[in-house]
Parts: structure tokens; C-alpha cells; sequence
């Protein structure tokens, strides 16, 4: 079996525009007389590579430690994508058994609010993007709160670089941070 690692690391990648940038602070170190390594850190629940909860958009909704963790784990399908997605583009794409999908764009695939609906109309358990974000820059917010008004978790900041299209199994656990709205998330796709 072959495991692609899909996540960025969380202290190397450049955060979204407004949100804080993660740090590692060293509490004990080793080389410095110190019995052991000791650090602590600081980031954004949207830093990185994240797992989106319902709680982001949608007023009441699931917090990140309620998500389905089934929605997480299981087979997947990556697909080639470019701009901003509509639901026409969603409808064209080949017919897909895997009900999780992973947009591979280079940072540059989005989703429009009619593509969202489509794929919360298709039933879909989850859906990633290589971008920052599933929504297009100034113009977010429509795709966020038709999937997560849906109960369909939305897994950010992928590295899909060495993914090529096509089916796979998806691990993609959040941390569990009681009450939060986002999680960061060290997700792998696993292959023969």
C-alpha cells in the first residue's frame, strides 16, 4: 500500500489573508541542558491543511469534535479542476461512485453556490479543495453555507501535488477542538 501525505505543513504555509500566522514556541530543548524537547504552538483553526465543521457558516451548527468522523475516512475520488466551479461543470464531471471528492487545481479551484448545491444534491460526504478555500476569493460565502448548511464537512489547503486523478481512500481526521468551527488535520490518501 502507498500513502500520499495531502497536508501542508502547518508553520511553512502562508495563512489566509487575516488570519493569524501559526507559530512553534520552544519551551525546552535538549542541546540547551534540558532533560528533553518541549514546545508549544499557536495557529488558526483554518491554518493549513483543516477540516471545515458546519459551525463556520451555519449559526447552531455541528462544531468540529461533532463531526461524523465516518465523513473522514473512506474512498474518495481527485479531480482535475481550474477556476471557479459552477453546477454545470459539476454535472459534466464523469459519473463518480465515491461520494468524497478532492478538487486538485493548484490553489486555483473553487466552488460557485450552484456547484455546492450540486454536490450536496448528489449527497456527497465531503468535499476538499488544494485551495485555501472552497469559495472563490470575494466570494466565499455562498459555497460555504450551501455544503456545510448540507452537514458536509469541507477539507482545505490540500497538497494534491502528488496525487494524480482518480480514486483513492481518504484519512482525514480533525483535531478534536471541543466547540471549534475548524480544525487543522493531517490527511493522507492511501493506494495499491
Amino acid at each position: 500500500m502507498k500513502i500520499i501525505d495531502i497536508s501542508r505543513d502547518l508553520f511553512s504555509v502562508k495563512p489566509y489573508p487575516g488570519d493569524p500566522a501559526p507559530k512553534r514556541d520552544i519551551v525546552r530543548r535538549m542541546d540547551m541542558g534540558d532533560v528533553c524537547n518541549l514546545s508549544g504552538f499557536y495557529a488558526c483553526c483554518h491554518s493549513a491543511t483543516h477540516l471545515d465543521a458546519p459551525l463556520h457558516f451555519i449559526d447552531g451548527g455541528d462544531s468540529i469534535d461533532q463531526v461524523d468522523l465516518t465523513r473522514c475516512l473512506g474512498p474518495c475520488t481527485v479531480v482535475e479542476a481550474d477556476g471557479i466551479l459552477t453546477g454545470a461543470d459539476i454535472d459534466r464531471l464523469p459519473p463518480m461512485k465515491e461520494k468524497r471528492i478532492l478538487l486538485k487545481g493548484n490553489g486555483g479551484a473553487f466552488l460557485s453556490q450552484s456547484a455546492a448545491f450540486a454536490l450536496a444534491q448528489a449527497g456527497f460526504l465531503l468535499v476538499g479543495t488544494d485551495a485555501q478555500s472552497i469559495g472563490a476569493p470575494g466570494g466565499e460565502t455562498e459555497a460555504h453555507r450551501e455544503l456545510l448548511g448540507a452537514g458536509i464537512p469541507l477539507l482545505e489547503g490540500l497538497d494534491l501535488s502528488a496525487a494524480a486523478p482518480g480514486n483513492y481512500s481518504l484519512c482525514a481526521f480533525p483535531l478534536r477542538l471541543g466547540g471549534a468551527e475548524a480544525a487543522p488535520v493531517r490527511a493522507v490518501l492511501l493506494c495499491e
